[in-house]
Protein backbone atom coordinates (compact mmCIF):
# COMPACT_ATOMS: atom_id res chain seq x y z
CA UNK A 1 0.00 0.00 0.00
CA UNK A 2 1.25 3.22 -0.91
CA UNK A 3 2.72 5.54 1.93
CA UNK A 4 3.28 9.34 1.80
CA UNK A 5 5.11 11.23 4.61
CA UNK A 6 5.17 15.24 4.48
CA UNK A 7 7.90 17.14 6.73
CA UNK A 8 9.89 20.45 6.50
CA UNK A 9 6.73 22.64 8.19
CA UNK A 10 7.16 24.65 10.59
CA UNK A 11 6.75 28.43 12.00
CA UNK A 12 8.59 31.35 10.03
CA UNK A 13 8.67 35.28 9.55
CA UNK A 14 7.07 36.66 6.29
CA UNK A 15 9.65 36.40 3.73
CA UNK A 16 11.80 33.83 4.61
CA UNK A 17 11.54 29.84 3.06
CA UNK A 18 10.79 26.23 3.85
CA UNK A 19 11.52 23.03 1.60
CA UNK A 20 8.80 20.75 2.32
CA UNK A 21 9.92 17.13 1.40
CA UNK A 22 7.08 13.99 0.45
CA UNK A 23 8.60 10.89 1.40
CA UNK A 24 6.92 8.09 -0.49
CA UNK A 25 6.67 4.13 -0.02
CA UNK A 26 4.92 1.11 -1.84
CA UNK A 27 5.27 2.63 -5.47
CA UNK A 28 8.16 5.11 -6.89
CA UNK A 29 7.27 8.82 -7.32
CA UNK A 30 8.69 8.43 -10.75
CA UNK A 31 5.87 6.75 -12.08
CA UNK A 32 3.40 9.15 -11.25
CA UNK A 33 1.85 12.88 -11.22
CA UNK A 34 3.09 13.72 -7.55
CA UNK A 35 1.19 16.72 -6.03
CA UNK A 36 1.44 19.34 -3.45
CA UNK A 37 -2.44 21.22 -1.80
CA UNK A 38 -3.03 23.54 1.16
CA UNK A 39 -5.67 24.04 3.46
CA UNK A 40 -6.39 26.72 5.64
CA UNK A 41 -8.58 27.14 8.50
CA UNK A 42 -12.22 27.34 7.35
CA UNK A 43 -11.19 26.91 3.67
CA UNK A 44 -11.68 24.34 1.45
CA UNK A 45 -8.33 22.07 0.51
CA UNK A 46 -6.75 24.17 -2.77
CA UNK A 47 -4.54 22.55 -5.26
CA UNK A 48 -0.75 24.40 -5.04
CA UNK A 49 1.55 22.75 -7.42
CA UNK A 50 2.24 19.85 -9.48
CA UNK A 51 5.10 17.63 -11.01
CA UNK A 52 3.77 14.72 -14.09
CA UNK A 53 5.28 11.43 -14.23
CA UNK A 54 8.35 10.41 -16.33
CA UNK A 55 8.24 13.91 -17.93
CA UNK A 56 8.62 16.05 -15.50
CA UNK A 57 6.62 18.87 -16.20
CA UNK A 58 5.50 21.23 -13.53
CA UNK A 59 1.93 22.91 -12.75
CA UNK A 60 1.41 25.81 -10.14
CA UNK A 61 -1.19 28.20 -9.45
CA UNK A 62 -0.74 31.16 -9.83
CA UNK A 63 -0.60 32.62 -6.49
CA UNK A 64 2.78 30.77 -5.79
CA UNK A 65 4.18 31.55 -9.47
CA UNK A 66 7.91 32.65 -9.37
CA UNK A 67 8.13 32.06 -5.58
CA UNK A 68 7.22 28.08 -5.06
CA UNK A 69 9.26 25.62 -7.37
CA UNK A 70 8.04 21.67 -6.79
CA UNK A 71 10.60 19.03 -7.77
CA UNK A 72 11.31 15.27 -7.41
CA UNK A 73 14.29 12.80 -6.29
CA UNK A 74 13.43 9.48 -7.59
CA UNK A 75 17.16 8.17 -5.97
CA UNK A 76 15.20 8.83 -2.50
CA UNK A 77 12.02 8.53 -4.17
CA UNK A 78 10.64 12.28 -2.58
CA UNK A 79 9.07 14.96 -3.82
CA UNK A 80 9.76 18.28 -2.96
CA UNK A 81 8.71 21.85 -2.82
CA UNK A 82 10.80 25.03 -2.04
CA UNK A 83 8.65 28.11 -0.46
CA UNK A 84 10.47 31.51 -1.14
CA UNK A 85 9.02 34.60 -0.09
CA UNK A 86 6.46 33.08 1.90
CA UNK A 87 3.59 35.23 3.36
CA UNK A 88 0.82 35.07 5.26
CA UNK A 89 -1.39 33.77 3.69
CA UNK A 90 0.70 30.98 2.69
CA UNK A 91 -0.42 29.60 6.01
CA UNK A 92 -1.82 26.06 5.95
CA UNK A 93 -1.82 22.61 6.50
CA UNK A 94 -0.11 21.23 3.35
CA UNK A 95 -0.29 17.57 1.89
CA UNK A 96 1.38 15.40 -0.52
CA UNK A 97 -0.66 13.83 -2.77
CA UNK A 98 -0.49 10.61 -5.72
CA UNK A 99 -2.50 11.41 -8.41
CA UNK A 100 -4.94 8.61 -9.58
CA UNK A 101 -7.41 10.08 -12.33
CA UNK A 102 -6.41 11.29 -15.57
CA UNK A 103 -9.74 12.29 -16.98
CA UNK A 104 -9.53 15.86 -15.94
CA UNK A 105 -7.62 18.66 -14.40
CA UNK A 106 -4.05 18.00 -12.30
CA UNK A 107 -5.35 20.32 -10.16
CA UNK A 108 -8.38 18.42 -8.90
CA UNK A 109 -8.82 16.97 -5.80
CA UNK A 110 -10.47 14.12 -7.17
CA UNK A 111 -7.83 12.91 -9.32
CA UNK A 112 -5.90 11.80 -6.40
CA UNK A 113 -5.68 9.10 -4.16
CA UNK A 114 -3.16 8.85 -1.64
CA UNK A 115 -2.75 11.86 0.73
CA UNK A 116 0.02 12.35 3.58
CA UNK A 117 -1.04 13.31 6.98
CA UNK A 118 -0.08 17.04 6.22
CA UNK A 119 2.56 19.15 7.58
CA UNK A 120 2.05 22.51 9.18
CA UNK A 121 3.35 25.44 7.83
CA UNK A 122 2.63 28.98 9.61
CA UNK A 123 3.98 32.47 8.25
CA UNK A 124 3.77 35.43 10.69
CA UNK A 125 3.92 38.93 9.91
Amino acid sequence: QVQLVESGGGLVQAGASLRLSCAASGRTVSTVTMGWFRQAPGKEREFVAAIGANEYLTYYVDSVKGRFTISRDNAKNTVYLQMNSLKPEDTALYYCAQRRNYFSSVSRIDQYDYWGPGTQVTVSS
